[in-house]
């Protein structure tokens, strides 16, 4: 899904070239508000402080690091994960191009999660200051960012849901739909993607083992739910699927 990066002494990369456009991102239509004029469009692309490459496994941000700006994932996949008093990783998302990261630390200053590329990908900078500013003059996009905030809300309460009262196939069904449904809205295969996490990371997000997630692929596999090659997914019976993420049907 993502691209190879050009090299950085490549001579076509100017300076006007990484400038980051939100008018040009395929994107943008994700990131913000529908109905921006083009007067609105420029002024929110000349705060874009730059666009970031981060390799995979690196940190985009860490856990106390100080908050200046948001990310807006414009190529790749990264994960977001804390560490408890016992120094043990808990995986608390995975995020995809067109969705923000860095709203954790708006409260305090402080990031209160780490956020790890698991891919090579490519994030637009957002100053958080700046963007302040032009709430006050731009209602909706301020309406936007109150929606995309309302939405990681209802995610992190959806994860509650998920760990606290389903099945172990319902929690990854609901994991395989939630994909499905992402993977859609970005003009992607609902039942054709690749699973950019490692089924240890799927296990630590869904409170599983690894050995879990392993009988769980064999035993969707089995029952014609899915077709598995290494990481490349095909979901077979999306409604059923659904439907066990719902908890009125399950895997027999």
């Amino acid at each position: 899904m993502s691209q190879p990066f050009p090299s950085s002494t490549d001579p076509a990369l100017t300076v006007n070239a990484l400038r980051a456009s939100c008018s040009t991102c395929s994107m943008h239509q994700l990131c913000l508000p529908m109905g921006l004029g083009e007067n609105d469009m420029d002024r929110l692309d000349k705060i874009i402080g730059r666009r970031r490459k981060v390799a995979r496994d690196d940190y985009l941000y860490r856990m106390g690091d100080a908050f200046t700006n948001l990310y807006a994932v414009r190529v790749g996949h990264f994960k977001t994960c804390q560490i408890n008093a016992g120094g043990e990783q808990q995986i608390t998302g995975f995020q995809m191009t067109g969705e923000l990261l860095g709203m954790d630390a708006i409260s305090t200053d402080r990031h209160h999660c780490n956020a790890v590329a698991l891919e090579d990908s490519e994030v637009c900078e957002i100053p958080f200051p700046r963007l302040e500013e032009l709430f006050s003059t731009m209602p909706t996009l301020l309406r936007h960012f109150h929606r995309m905030m309302s939405q990681e809300i209802t995610r992190e309460q959806s994860v509650m849901l998920l760990l606290g009262n389903m099945r172990a196939e319902q929690r990854f069904a609901a994991f395989l739909v939630n994909l499905a449904s992402r993977y859609t809205t970005r003009g992607y295969s609902s039942t054709n993607f690749q699973l950019r996490m490692s089924r240890e990371d799927i296990g630590n997000y869904l409170g599983l083992t690894i050995e879990s997630i392993s009988r769980l692929l064999s035993k969707f596999k089995k029952q014609g739910l899915l077709k598995v090659n290494n990481r490349e997914i095909e979901l077979l019976d999306l409604t059923l699927l659904k439907a066990m993420a719902a908890g009125t049907e399950t895997c027999s």
